[in-house]
């Protein structure tokens, strides 16, 4: 009989020129977020003298407003990942950046420090949400071949952004060519081109199979998504409880508490470290303490490029690990030899950048892959919140340690937290590459680290 049936189509479809548009655009829209996250922490602590000087700010205050965008962070993560879960990603996916729109638009026009705190504490809960909903969104989209790539560039782009803002903060104030509201509220400008580029972006067909939804999800699979993909949709059916509860149950609480402390660890010191830069540098002894930043931060983002460049040759155990132990060396060394050279300041702190860029990267892989569909929402919403507890705090204490302690005990303090983050990631970190999502995203027994020394080197 002649051949009248064709060869499966599964091998050409995960290189399907559709697919890959649509990736691309839903990877830009999601980072665009990311990119307004950083761009409004960037600035923060670059006009914050100006800001101080304008409102007679305390030493509180000044950490207060600091802080104001990451406490709001830390309302917005649970509060968005609940919702993205209960009701879908797809509305959440504009109203959370509408929220911002409003808030950013609002800092031209705060004129005391309690309207600044307001406005920024509202900026952070949406974002919060953005990250509780687009990476989930992301995540429940990729191919496991480019999964921990696609995610890691978010968390390039939110570099970018901190960069881009932290530079034009310093060319601005330089050349006292804007007030600090102004500064502050051209992040307008980026929300705006966001927002309408997320118009028209479909639900998630994964969430769509965990609330019953089979034909729909099967639908949208097959419109974005490959072969491969496909089956594993069916292979990730709902499979229990949804809410915070079951972030503690016993199948993954050992994915909590790992995603939390190495999340907090990774970020608290750069937060600390980041925000005041030029104010820890010049009482470190290097002058040009802004010129300092700036650098630092473009180091950063070199980090997390290289990050990017790794994740799915080298895997996410060997990029988590060596950074937090490394970070604290460098750490150590500027507390303890800070009076001796500005030089050794300089390239410590380099290095901390850096390194601590390319751990900081799988904070946002992490999350997405190791919780399920049904509560992969709450699961980056938590973690981003726990994680806005050490970072607010790094950004809120930090003045007053130095003001107390002298900046050498804050280095220290910065050193112990990553110290303790590369114990804690070494002994419960997992390895996801290449993994499907519904495996990357069982229960902790079948994806837990060094289950076999095949987990660390498998996966192409």
């Amino acid at each position: 009989m002649p051949k009248t049936s064709p060869r499966p189509a599964s091998p050409p479809i995960p290189h399907s020129r559709t697919h890959r548009k649509f990736l691309a655009k839903l990877t830009t829209v999601i980072s665009g977020g990311m990119f307004i996250d950083g761009f409004i922490l960037g600035c923060i602590g670059i006009v914050m003298p100006a800001i101080t000087a304008a409102l007679h700010l305390s030493v509180a205050w000044q950490g207060l407003i600091g802080a104001s965008a990451l406490i709001g962070i830390f309302i917005g993560g649970p509060l968005g990942g609940w919702l993205a879960d209960k009701v879908g990603r797809r509305p959440m996916f504009t109203v959370d950046l509408a929220i911002f729109l409003v808030g950013s638009v609002a800092q031209f026009f705060v004129k005391e420090a309690w309207q600044l705190f307001v406005v920024r504490l509202i900026m952070g809960i949406a974002i919060g949400a953005d990250y509780s909903i687009g990476w989930p969104l992301l995540a429940e989209f990729a191919p496991a071949r480019v999964r921990g790539k696609l995610l890691a560039a978010l968390e390039v782009v939110w570099y970018i952004g901190y960069l881009v803002s932290y530079a034009l903060g310093w060319v601005l104030t330089m050349s006292s060519t804007a007030g600090w509201n102004v500064i502050l509220g051209l992040s307008t400008i980026p929300t705006v081109i966001v927002f309408l580029m997320r118009l028209g972006t479909p639900e998630s067909p994964r969430w769509l199979m965990s609330k019953g939804r089979h034909e729909q999800a099967k639908a949208l699979a097959a419109q974005h998504m490959p072969h491969d993909e496909q089956l594993d949709l069916h292979a990730a059916g709902a499979a229990g409880g949804q809410g915070f509860g079951r972030l503690f149950s016993p199948e993954y609480i050992k994915n909590t508490i790992f995603v939390c402390i190495f999340w907090v660890c990774n970020i608290t010191p750069y937060f600390a470290i980041g925000a005041f830069a030029p104010v820890v540098l010049e009482k470190l002894g290097v002058k040009g303490g802004l010129t300092g930043g700036l650098v630092l931060n473009s180091v950063a983002v070199l980090g997390t490029i290289v990050s990017v460049l790794l994740i799915e040759r080298v895997g996410r155990r060997k990029l988590a690990i060596p950074p937090f132990f490394i970070s604290a060396i460098a750490l150590m060394c500027v507390a303890l030899f800070s009076h001796a050279s500005s030089t050794i300041v300089l390239v410590c702190f380099f290095t901390f950048s850096f390194v601590n860029a390319v751990s900081t990267v799988l904070t946002g892989v992490y999350p997405g892959e190791l919780f399920p569909t049904e509560i992969r929402g709450v699961g980056v919403g938590f973690a981003t919140a726990f994680s806005r507890i050490g970072a607010a705090a790094g950004t809120f204490l930090l003045p007053l340690v130095i003001t107390s302690f002298g900046v050498d005990t804050a280095m220290l303090i910065a050193a112990g937290i990553s110290l303790f983050g590369g114990i804690v990631s070494y002994a419960l970190a997992p390895e996801t590459k290449g993994k499907m999502l519904s495996e990357a995203s069982a229960p902790s027994k079948k994806t837990g680290p060094l289950t076999s020394s095949s987990d660390l080197g498998s996966a192409r």
